[in-house]
């Protein structure tokens, strides 16, 4: 099992005699730290000073998850990076920063602790007042993976389908103002030709792109990092 990389963000620090482990730590399964950094960010803001939030970069990978065999190997790296992170005592929860959700399961079994994965709180957020939701993403090579992970969680009968943007999701992320354009039209055409009254971003590294979104569309957005922290929210205080 590999060794996880440095953690972007807080410094773990042991839990001391007599204290509560409060802090989430956030894998992100891709190897860009600046997109840990991102995500990091955006749980801290959500989650606020009860749950510390620390980043955590996986040893090996890509810089984006874009296919299916990427997906499938950064699990064990998921699972790598989580058993680390939970090694020093102060680790309350686990998220798994990407839409797929890889080595999540994993992650549960093997360290017993509460973990959420961007896709299945999104998507279950999405659904949860059973009005129809879409996804609109950057990774047409995912979209039957991300088709597959609705069917998964029981929630095709309210799935209106994907829309992807135009043009290599790595060029997108590039230009930030070019995705951003590119994720508004993909949200009105789950809008506006599909019938999605939610609509999903799917993907981690499109984190501060959907927040934009709530902003500038009149269709209810899911942003996934958020959704995540909620569900983590939810779980650490049942």
């Amino acid at each position: 099992m590999a060794k996880a990389s440095t953690a972007t963000g807080s410094t773990a620090t042991a839990t001391r005699p007599g204290t509560t482990a409060r802090t989430v730590v956030l894998i992100n399964p891709n190897t860009s730290a600046a997109t840990t950094a991102m995500m990091t960010a955006i749980a801290r803001r959500t989650l606020g000073p009860a749950h510390p939030v620390r980043g955590v970069t996986v040893a090996r990978g890509p810089l984006m998850l874009t296919d299916p065999a990427a997906l499938r190997a950064a699990a064990p790296e998921v699972l790598a990076a989580g058993t680390a992170a939970t090694a020093g005592g102060d680790c309350a929860a686990l998220l798994v920063a990407a839409f797929g959700d890889p080595g999540l399961e994993a992650l549960r079994a093997a360290t017993g602790l509460p973990a959420a994965g961007l896709g299945e709180a999104a998507l279950l957020e999405a659904a949860a007042d059973g009005a129809p939701f879409g996804i609109a993403t950057t990774t047409p090579l995912l979209a039957d993976a991300l088709t597959a992970r609705v069917a998964e969680l029981g929630l095709s009968d309210r799935y209106t389908g994907l829309r992807l943007t135009a043009g290599a999701p790595e060029r997108l992320s590039a230009d930030p103002a070019v995705l951003l354009d590119r994720l508004e039209r993909a949200v009105r055409a789950c809008a506006e030709r599909d019938g999605a009254r939610t609509v999903v971003i799917g993907g981690g590294p499109l984190g501060e792109a959907a927040e934009e979104l709530r902003a500038r569309c009149a269709v209810r957005i899911v942003a996934p990092i958020p959704a995540a922290c909620r569900a983590l929210a939810r779980l650490l205080t049942e």
